[in-house]
């Protein structure tokens, strides 16, 4: 049994429970899962806030994907309605002409009643959401859209190293990527201290395994590394003081800190970091944790394009 807090679904414990991904069809080279990849027929849509969306947005970017999937992002404060396409024109999307990303998910099923989220690739053609999986998203966008890759893009899911990477992201999104908001979210003292336990308890274990190699599988960036950068570039920004992770600052981790840097200096990475964003969706839009909506100016960014020594 759940029940909802902060419009969030907890446990009878007040652990935070996350919303099942409703839509959840692949896009495949063959097309034998119903939607094929081909340039043009699809529109990711994101917010530069979300850590989920961001993934996409990072592969998207390395592997040259720019013009064979289109993007749409959403301004960074949800309203009860959800996403909104007010950053564009006439506050409607240009390509899908809907104003919240809510119309996609009822075309696609008119039943729907849960939380509309980022990332979701739409269908141009039918309008209809084709799938919110952010995990699979990006796993496909680096293995079924290969021909349509640029020259030389990297290969984020090397099939020799998938066992690897798959072990390694499993605790990460339990205890980091997730772990943020089940720290944030709780509504009791223990849920939180769980949460808080695990977190900064898997950043231990990353710090000890990034003290002896550049990135976390293998000698080149991997979909496993994406997917801790995410929640690492937000952590000073936010979860440090919103979400109460607070046991130090990634600023603090020197490991972790030097990694985060050597990757934000990574062409790919940081150009697609927006700290406005970020601060104004969750300092604004979680108005049950931070009801006076005041947005901190800090902290300082430009520590972010210093040295970080791991070449």
């Amino acid at each position: 049994m759940a029940t909802v807090q902060f419009g969030k679904e907890t446990s009878k414990r007040g652990e935070f429970v996350r919303q099942a991904n409703r839509f959840t069809d692949r896009i495949t080279a063959d097309g034998s899962s119903g939607w094929q990849a081909a340039p043009g027929k699809y529109r990711l849509v994101v917010s530069l806030a979300c850590p989920w969306a961001h993934r996409a947005v990072i592969v998207r970017g390395l592997l040259g994907l720019e013009d064979a999937i289109s993007l749409a992002v959403v301004d960074p404060v949800r309203d009860e309605k959800g996403w909104r396409f007010t950053l564009d024109e006439n506050d409607r999307d240009p390509v899908l002409d809907i104003e919240y990303l809510s119309e996609a998910y009822l075309r696609a099923d008119p039943t729907f009643e849960g939380r509309v989220t980022v990332p979701s690739i739409v269908d141009v053609e039918s309008g209809n959401v084709v799938t919110n999986d952010y995990p699979q998203i990006t796993l496909d966008l680096s293995t079924e859209w290969r021909e349509f890759h640029r020259p030389g893009a990297p290969d984020l899911y090397p099939e020799a190293l998938r066992q690897e990477i798959d072990e390694v992201i499993e605790p990460i999104f339990q205890n980091v990527n997730n772990g943020v908001y089940r720290c944030g979210f709780a509504s009791s003292q223990e849920a939180y201290e769980d949460a808080y336990d695990a977190l900064f308890a898997e950043l231990d274990r990353l710090s000890a395994r990034l003290s002896n190699q550049r990135y976390l599988v293998g000698d080149k960036i991997t979909e496993a590394d994406i997917r801790l950068f995410t929640t690492l570039v937000r952590f000073d920004a936010v979860y440090h003081g919103h979400f109460k992770c607070n046991r130090e600052k990634l600023a603090e981790m020197p490991v972790l800190w030097a990694y985060a840097r050597d990757l934000f200096q990574t062409p790919g990475f940081g150009d697609t970091v927006d700290f406005d964003h970020i601060k104004r969706h969750y300092y604004y839009t979680h108005d049950a944790i931070n009801p006076t909506r005041i947005v901190p100016k800090g902290p300082d960014l430009s520590r972010w394009h210093t040295p970080h020594g791991r070449g």
